[in-house]
């Protein structure tokens, strides 16, 4: 290793101290994870999906070990996966709530890799708030059928209480966030059916089998996601803090509804360049955890990441050390990504096995290990 290299470690480390001098004394965050990609393969922006795409990260379905990443990761101290998967791959390409039985079967594969290394495990429908280019409850899949979706999937899973509900992945260009909520709200437990709901500023569940009445009631975690592609910097202008805040438990509580933010670091917060620019926590952090703090709510960070470089080691490392002093509010973190993503992606977290062992990138075996960071409750 350079000694160069070294140096700029080591700048980093005393460049978090310097941040973290008026925050908080740090605490154990609850949750490091990494995301286990491949049953998203085939899925745009747009939530086009096409379920043949898909690359599973099952060593018989692709020759992809992905429970092997995962036991290494959780060598590492790391507690969470989540296992992304298109809305299409489930229902084999069918705009319905009614899962394919042989699609899912596969999918459940990978839940039963990651429940079996003891770790939370959470499902997430990475269809960006869309079917095919239309947004859900909003001339898109009706709310029912959004429903219907989260009932069959979290039925499975009812006594599971290590899986984790992630509603949708990185919402963007929502017209109406208070119709958005509307579709959150059907994914959480509500006493009786109602009226469809998605344009009422109070919000009811408009269907009778949510995801947590099937789940086990408040057993398990759902996590909501705001529009903006779920960015942690704009959750609070956005109007997504406000509107989602109102989605609701049937006895008017919040337990365990938990706010679903996603922050890249590099130029343009979009996560599709190497290097990192910021460490978010002036723009991000610091105002999303006086949010939460004030509101008496909580957040976890499902996607995060940079690329393989320096700034990236700093900016990030600076960014854990934070949330680790917000951790009454932030809850952790999960990189983007592995599974089955090349070596060579951009923000590959994807370990390489060599002879008998298998050996991190350089972000994680530099910054976002548990290990390393020291700031996982796993590991502190």
């Amino acid at each position: 290793m350079a000694v160069k290299f070294l140096y700029s470690f080591v700048a980093a480390a005393v460049s978090t101290t310097a941040v973290l001098v008026n925050a908080k004394a740090s605490a154990p965050l609850r949750f490091a994870g990494v995301n286990i990609a491949g049953f998203d393969f085939g899925c745009g922006t747009d939530g086009t999906c096409v379920a043949s795409g898909a690359v599973p990260p099952i060593h018989k379905l692709s020759g992809i070990d992905g429970l092997g990443q995962m036991q290494h990761f959780v060598n590492d101290g790391y507690n969470v996966f989540r296992l992304p998967v298109g809305w299409q791959y489930l229902t084999n390409d069918k705009m319905t709530g009614v899962l394919d039985k042989t699609q899912f079967a596969k999918y459940n594969t990978l839940v039963s890799d990651c429940l079996s290394t003891g770790a939370y495990c959470e499902i997430d429908i990475h269809n960006y708030a869309r079917y095919n280019g239309q947004i859900i409850g909003q001339g898109g899949p009706s709310n029912k059928i959004f429903a219907q979706l989260w009932s069959n999937i979290a039925s499975h899973w009812k006594n599971e209480t290590k899986v984790i509900f992630g509603v949708m992945n990185e919402p963007h260009d929502i017209p109406n966030i208070t119709a958005w909520a509307a579709s959150v709200q059907v994914c959480v437990p509500c006493s009786q059916a109602s009226n469809d709901t998605k344009n009422s500023s109070e919000l009811e569940c408009s269907y009778s089998h949510p995801v947590s009445m099937e789940a086990g009631a408040k057993t398990q975690m759902i996590l909501l996601p705001g529009t903006d592609y779920a960015s942690a910097k704009t959750f609070v202008s956005s109007g997504s803090a406000k509107a989602l805040a109102k989605v609701k438990n049937p006895d008017g509580t919040f337990t365990n509804l938990i706010m679903d933010v996603h922050r890249y670091f590099d130029y343009d917060g979009s996560g599709t360049n190497a290097e990192c620019v910021t460490n978010g926590i002036e723009d991000s952090w610091t105002p999303l955890a006086t949010w939460l703090r004030a509101n008496g709510r909580k957040a976890l960070n499902s996607e995060t990441g940079g690329g393989n470089v320096e700034s990236c080691i700093k900016y990030i490392s600076q960014a854990i050390s934070y949330q680790a002093s917000q951790s009454d509010v932030i809850l952790g973190y999960i990189g983007w990504a592995a599974g089955s993503f090349a070596t060579n992606y951009v923000l590959s977290q994807v370990p390489s096995y060599s002879g008998n062992s298998w050996n991190d990138t350089l972000l994680v075996s530099m910054a976002m290990s548990p290990k390393i960071n020291k700031h996982i409750a796993t590991v502190a």
